[in-house]
């Protein structure tokens, strides 16, 4: 059987995929069984997240019984193509629709995103900002970290800001992201002010609508604290943004397009653009953010690359993040008017000259922790989880030393033993008349899963859970529905992501409510909604860029491809006074073992030298 016909019969390929192939083989009849193979799984590839196939690793793409190519001969075959670009005589064969660089197999867009994304990127890491005036920027430095009880970290992270026109500012949760960021914002205001520049243009942003809310929550509230802090000029603070938007709304969404209004021809009018859970942007997205911000201008990247990547192609922000490196900077009070100094650890005369990565220096790690409550210190299982540590994991749950803390052990229920309390949870939401309030209250506990089908997914929960919350009768729309935007659209200003809650008025009207950052809410009639779906349980990913009070993991109980330690990590880091597990020990531990593995040259380019 043909390379080709066993995937097919092995159920592995979509039918764009195969059709992509069959497509190849109608107009070249000799093209290799190889090659029309390869089409298919570079286009398999990108739905499942990579940035390109890697014919020495196929079963990252398809996990069946298949008898692979050896890969020197599978990529001899690939480079022999008239359908396959290489780097070299890319520009003589423009039509070939896949590219093979670096032993890796790419639609050609995707491999342009990344070469795209890499230049950009590099580029604004090359283009220094403006020379800083240390002595008068030397009161604000001090206003803003007090040398007894700043964060040396944060503090950091805000002095390159002045120094970068690319900064990564990363951390676990509640590491003070958004709040180094608002003083950061406080300080590059107050650097352009002193230096007889107008306040910078700036926009907050985030890839999901519940994302770029907690964001301008989250500074406005740092802001607030800054203000009553005294020792910073009012105007300064005014200058700042008051709202944050989505990623799509910052560039223009251009309706039936997936181009956006602002580009490289027509970019931002900005000069500082800040992107919050940048974990979540996928590669297209980046690409064309980077793109968009001008000349002259900052990026800022907020986000933490131990979370689950974008569910699209690519693991941008962690591609980023191992290009940088670790941080070099040793960060020390100095005590003594320069209020830090940051000094890169310095290298023997005797050691050999090495090459520095371009990034080295644009990245500060932050490590202490603030958000989670007194009632919850999630660190250490939060650390063993990420480290993959399934023993550790395991003992901490078991051993109830963590308040806030839960184990179901062996639990393929939550609903079975906890149906009181999480009914209860959202019938609350219902009992509010005010919109608002009930999206508060709707924020306070959500039930995540791994999967979005079969018997244990979203899908099902969420069918269960109605049927009794609407009490058996056949509204697809019900008073206390909870429900998730799964689509773009430019024309409501409602995104991917964004949740909202179906509410009845005193005269029986349903409308389905969502916050807003200029109105505060805003209604719609649900048939007038883009594609949602309901959200009393939704997937890890689709909580990404939330927090909840309370949080519910389920996991499947047989393994199953999504399963990581990322995916466990991500949902752990998602509560804020409580989280529940429900899962058995081995399928914890196989989730533990392994690793999200994105197929990607990203760190690589961002690495080359210049």
């Amino acid at each position: 059987m043909s390379l080709l016909k066993a995937l097919a019969a092995a159920g592995a390929l979509r039918t764009l995929d195969h059709a992509l192939a069959r497509s190849l083989g109608r107009l070249e009849p000799d093209t290799p069984e190889a090659v029309l193979a390869g089409a298919a799984l570079a286009s398999l590839a990108v739905s499942q997240g990579h940035a390109a196939f890697d014919p020495a690793r196929p079963g990252l793409v398809v996990e069946a019984e298949i008898a692979w190519p050896g890969p020197d001969r599978w990529t001899a075959a690939l480079a022999g193509s008239p359908w396959v670009a290489l780097p070299a005589a890319d520009e003589t064969a423009p039509n070939a629709p896949l590219v093979l660089e670096g032993g890796l197999l790419y639609l050609r867009r995707y491999r342009e995103y990344e070469q795209r994304l890499a230049r950009r990127l590099l580029d604004l890491a090359a283009a220094p900002p403006p020379a800083v005036d240390s002595v008068a920027m030397a009161p604000v430095r001090e206003a803003l970290f007090p040398p007894a009880t700043a964060d040396p970290l944060q503090a950091s992270a805000a002095m390159l800001a002045l120094e970068k026109s690319l900064l990564l500012v990363t951390g676990g949760p509640g590491t003070g992201k958004t709040t180094t960021i608002a003083r950061l914002l406080v300080l590059l205001v107050a650097e352009a002010v002193l230096a007889g520049r107008p306040p910078p243009r700036i926009a907050l942003a985030a890839p999901t609508g519940r994302a770029a809310e907690r964001m301008a929550q989250s500074v406005h509230a740092a802001v607030g604290r800054i203000r009553g802090a005294g020792g910073i000029d009012p105007a300064w603070l005014d200058a700042l943004p008051t709202g944050a938007s989505t990623l799509h709304r910052l560039l223009g969404t251009v309706p039936g397009s997936s181009r956006f209004r602002f580009d490289a021809g027509n970019p931002l009018p900005l000069d500082l653009v800040v992107v919050d859970e940048a974990s979540m942007v996928d590669l297209p997205l980046m690409c064309k953010l980077a793109d968009a911000v001008p000349q002259g201008a900052r990026l800022v990247l907020l986000g933490d690359p131990d979370q689950l990547p974008s569910v699209e192609a690519g693991e941008v922000l962690a591609s980023i993040c191992e290009a940088a490196g670790e941080a070099p900077d040793q960060v020390t009070l100095a005590g003594n008017g320069d209020l830090f100094a940051t000094s890169a650890a310095p290298r023997s005369a005797s050691a050999p000259a090495i090459h520095d990565p371009p990034l080295r220096g644009h990245r500060v790690h932050l490590q202490r922790g603030y958000r989670q409550s007194l009632e919850l210190d999630l660190a250490p299982l939060a650390d063993a989880a990420r480290e993959g540590d399934s023993d550790t994991v395991l003992a901490l749950l078991r051993g109830g030393g963590l308040p806030g803390v839960h184990f179901h052990e062996d639990v393929a229920d939550p609903l079975a033993v906890a149906s009181a309390d999480l009914l209860a949870h959202w019938r609350a939401v219902a009992a509010h008349a005010d919109p608002a309030r009930a999206l508060t209250q709707a924020s306070g506990l959500r039930l995540l899963t791994a999967l979005r089908g079969g018997a244990q997914g979203a899908l099902a929960l969420n069918a269960r859970i109605e049927a009794v919350l609407e009490g058996g009768r056949a509204a697809t729309h019900f008073h206390g529905r909870l429900l998730q935007v799964t689509e773009n659209s430019a024309r409501h200003r409602l995104f991917n992501g964004d949740l909202g809650v179906c509410l009845r008025d005193d005269r029986g009207l349903l409308a389905t409510w969502f916050a807003d950052a200029e109105s505060g809410v805003r209604g719609f009639h649900p048939s007038a909604l883009p594609g949602h779906e309901s959200a009393f349980a939704t997937t890890v990913h689709k909580a990404q860029g939330s927090e909840f009070d309370t949080v519910w993991l389920l996991l499947p109980q047989r393994d199953a491809r999504p399963l990581s330690r990322e995916l466990v990590y991500t949902a752990l880091t998602r509560a804020r006074r409580e989280v529940h597990v429900c899962a058995s020990e081995a399928v914890l531990r196989t989730a533990l073992s392994r690793r999200v593995d994105r197929v990607s040259n990203l760190a690589a380019r961002l690495r080359a030298p210049r």
